[in-house]
């Protein structure tokens, strides 16, 4: 989506006459750099209200392959990590993080985040994936602390499902409700 496009609120019945095509264009970046999700939630329509729309994004990324699965999270950036520092997030990203205050660390707060991420990326093979809209740095990094120490599995499942949640928002801020 063009950053034109971010402000537009479109209703069910826009979402609902678009052609598939014009659907995953238009959401095809809600799931990070993963337009298939949007392609596939796409054939759930006609939807009924936002919540289906979110429904249909989730059941499409939950009902992926692994390795599909795994691909969209390994598309996330870190939060606060290179990409951000060269500019070079997604225009949902960058906003998300500046609003959880993660464009403004103190030097040892970064060197922290990007500690925390390089020790989260080794130990299960994506990055750390938080839905940090209305989250604070604390809570982030309280977030991280607690999801370290779980099992490979129960982690894909957190990651899978923080990015349901930032699809959540991501559709509430495009969809009026």
């Amino acid at each position: 989506m063009s950053d034109s496009e971010a402000g537009v609120t479109l209703t069910i019945d826009d979402l609902n006459r678009m052609t598939a095509s014009d659907f995953t264009a238009r959401f095809g970046d809600v799931a990070e750099h993963s337009p298939w999700v949007a392609e596939r939630a796409a054939g759930a329509r006609p939807f009924a209200d936002r919540d289906a729309v979110v429904d249909a994004f989730a059941a499409a990324l939950r009902d992926a392959t692994r390795d599909e699965r795994l691909a969209v999270l390994r598309a996330h950036p870190d939060l606060a990590g290179k990409a951000a520092v060269a500019g070079a997030l997604t225009e949902d990203s960058r906003r998300e993080q500046a609003g959880a205050g993660l464009d403004r660390l103190t030097p040892a707060e970064f060197e922290r985040f990007t500690a925390l991420n390089a020790a989260y990326r080794k130990r299960f093979g994506i990055p750390f994936i938080f839905a940090v809209k209305g989250a604070t740095k604390v809570m982030i990094l309280g977030a991280f602390e607690e999801r370290s120490g779980n099992g490979r599995e129960v982690e894909l499942g957190n990651a899978i499902e923080n990015v349901c949640r930032i699809i959540r928002f991501r559709i509430e801020d495009r969809v009026a409700g």
